[in-house]
């Protein structure tokens, strides 16, 4: 907690939640005793001896005694907690210390040796990381274990190499050999070879954190534990696969591959134990599950531009083949972009994508994960803000229990930062101060020294069902404080530009989908006259390749779909995603997910969204998408798919 002006506020701050926390986390472990997982109950059921139940019937009278002997304490702590809200900022600015890993500073310097051009990505999801008794309504539980492994996934999975598998026959078109696959531009300025085409979806082991880098001494002290790759290095690795050869590599190129693979040493060990996170279930680590906190493995690699590093192999024999194969492939990816009329890459992806640089996460209510996931999330990136909202009657027109479970981490410097809350939220949402933040970070600087900028938003809206004016209310407050947010912070005049603007995205839970009927009045907002949104046609028309987002929690657990690896292939096909994602509701239909075989419209619930615009940027440079994702990595870890996409900002000159 943050509070301004007064060290002495801040330690009575935490003097009055440390009597609070005992009555919150007994009625918090009392009430979670009671709400069974689908895990658990299965557990139980293989149980002969009831156990668990002997457990709740003993442990049950003992929370009682003591939730009641806290409670006069939490009464006093309250007391004291509640008016100490006006002083609190509405959020924590949490800035990595550690200089060995710190490179926000180094970032800045890229855009000048870019050329005409420089790409950022952006990821957003919503990570359910409630209080373990509400947590447990949607299906996931232990929330302090999922909060470490969902911020070591994350940056295990933006960290990692960059491990391109691909097939060079121009016969091999069948959609079960290819994930989503389009024609890619390429990159100007990034010397990089460009693969368009199939992606096959399998699995290759790697070695180290930069597969491409240098084998120095120097370099492996750089990277440190973080995984993260050595600034102006090279961070991917190339596996060419022939098609003449059934999909197999030669003994040849294997060994090409692994030299480049071992370049690098020894891959990144755990910063922690595993005596936590082995409490639930999605946990385990098997051979295999490349979506594993450790594991070594990449899979299902999204199709975009290669590059080579420097590395003990002979590079002009590896380019060589790649020039001949990406030719071969560019014939086979334009015979399929005239059936997707696509433009930019986009697929089901069991990695966040290597080098995220912006990361946007929804539902970080409980305070305790915030701070866990934070520690994760620093190894990664530098710049976060978390804690974001209000508590007690500070800043809305009722009382708000917890946060707005917004959380925003950034590998560039956050200039200004700014949240709103919603005051108009109803029932359960009306307890949480959910809001929206607004940040202005620089990504960059001209030769002249005018300052790069990029603005991102992110939101979570009313979540109850049938509560479509309200959202639409909360859409409407979202543009006009959008608005607001530029012209606050803007210190550009058109006469004296003294800062150029790259990019303006918004994305977040917005708790409405683009195919159902219920949702018309949210699917026609004026909010998408002004941001694009890459996975949609038009009101009511999603493109064929999007996805929902939103998974059926009952189906959480099932071997199926509770690894990453396991949850892409399900979600590749059409009768996958009938039984694990939550489509429309229908009087036609029974509201069971599990084996549902009619056709309904769509591919499921898409309520999590990323938007971007072309309004209020530098006129002189264009924006356009290059990749978007549907991401699996947190499968088992919270009932909404993860989504991403990169987008590139050509200036179209050799300098900008």
């Amino acid at each position: 907690m943050t509070i301004r002006k007064s060290s002495f506020l801040s330690v009575l701050h935490s003097f009055s939640w440390g009597l609070i926390f005992p009555c919150y986390w007994l009625a918090d472990r009392l009430v979670g005793s009671f709400v069974p997982t689908t895990y658990e109950k299965r557990q139980r059921a293989d149980d002969p001896c009831y156990f668990h139940a002997l457990c709740i019937i003993i442990t049950t009278p003992i929370y009682l005694a003591l939730l009641v002997a806290s409670l006069p304490f939490a009464l006093i702590g309250f007391l004291l907690w509640s008016p100490l809200q006006s002083a609190r900022r509405p959020y924590i600015y949490s800035r990595l210390k550690d200089k060995n890993h710190a490179n926000g500073a180094t970032l800045l310097t890229e855009w000048k040796a870019a050329g005409s051009g420089k790409s950022f990505c952006f990821g957003s999801a919503n990570v359910c990381l409630l209080p373990d008794s509400l947590a447990r309504f949607n299906n996931v539980f232990n929330t302090q274990a999922r909060a470490k492994e969902i911020g070591r996934r994350i940056r295990n999975g933006a960290s990692r190499p960059q491990i391109k598998i691909y097939i060079d026959s121009p016969t091999n078109t069948s959609i079960s050999a290819a994930s989503f696959s389009s024609l890619v531009s390429p990159q100007a300025g990034d010397n990089r070879t460009v693969n368009a085409g199939i992606k096959r979806t399998t699995s290759m082991e790697y070695k180290g954190d930069n597969c491409g880098s240098n084998n120095g001494e120097e370099n492996r002290e750089d990277k440190g534990g973080s995984g993260e790759p050595h600034e102006g290095e090279e961070n991917t690795c190339i596996v060419p696969i022939n098609g003449e050869e059934n999909g197999h590599m030669s003994d040849t190129e294997t060994d090409t591959v692994n030299g480049q693979a071992r370049a690098s040493g020894p891959a990144e060990p755990s910063l922690e134990g595993d005596a936590e996170i082995s409490k639930t279930p999605n946990h385990k680590q098997t051979e295999g599950d490349s979506g594993s906190l450790d594991s070594c493995s990449a899979s299902r690699e999204s199709l975009v531009k290669v590059r080579v590093g420097d590395g003990t192999v002979d590079q002009s024999t590896v380019n060589n083949k790649l020039l001949y194969k990406a030719s071969i492939m560019k014939k086979t990816s334009v015979r399929k972009k005239k059936h997707t009329d696509e433009t930019f890459d986009h697929e089901i992806s069991a990695f966040f994508p290597a080098n995220l640089d912006f990361l946007c996460l929804q539902e970080v209510f409980d305070k305790r994960a915030a701070e866990k996931l934070k520690e994760q999330l620093h190894h990664y990136f530098e710049y976060i803000v978390y804690d974001v909202g209000v508590y007690s009657c500070n800043g809305c027109c009722s009382f708000k229990f917890v946060n707005s479970g917004l959380l925003f981490a950034s590998r560039y410097p956050v200039m200004d930062a700014a949240y709103h809350c919603y005051p108009n939220g109803r029932g359960m949402d009306s307890l949480a101060s959910k809001g929206a933040l607004f940040l202005k970070v620089q990504v960059g600087s001209t030769p002249q020294d005018q300052r790069i900028v990029g603005y991102i938003s992110c939101t979570h809206l009313q979540a109850i069902a049938g509560d479509t004016t309200v959202r639409c209310e909360q859409l409407d407050m979202l543009q006009d404080w959008l608005s607001e947010f530029r012209k606050s912070t803007s210190s550009s005049s058109t006469a004296n530009p003294e800062e150029l603007v790259a990019f303006d995205v918004l994305c977040g839970d917005l708790n409405f989908d683009n195919c159902s009927s219920e949702d018309k009045l949210e699917q026609q907002h004026s909010l998408f006259t002004h941001y694009k949104d890459p996975c949609r046609v038009g009101p009511g028309e999603d493109k064929p390749w999007a996805i929902g987002t939103l998974l059926d929690p009952e189906g959480l657990y099932d071997e199926e779909v509770c690894t990453p690896d396991n949850l892409q292939k399900v979600l590749e096909s059409e009768e996958g995603r009938k039984g694990y994602l939550v489509y429309p509701t229908s009087k036609n239909h029974s509201s069971s997910q599990k084996g549902r075989k009619a056709s309904l419209k769509g591919n499921g619930r898409r309520i999590d969204y990323m938007l971007y615009t072309e309004e209020g940027l530098y006129l002189e440079w264009k924006v356009e998408v290059e990749e978007f994702s549907f991401i699996t990595q947190l499968a088992g870890l919270t009932d909404h798919l993860p989504v991403a996409m990169r987008l590139m900002v050509s200036t179209g000159e050799d300098d900008p």
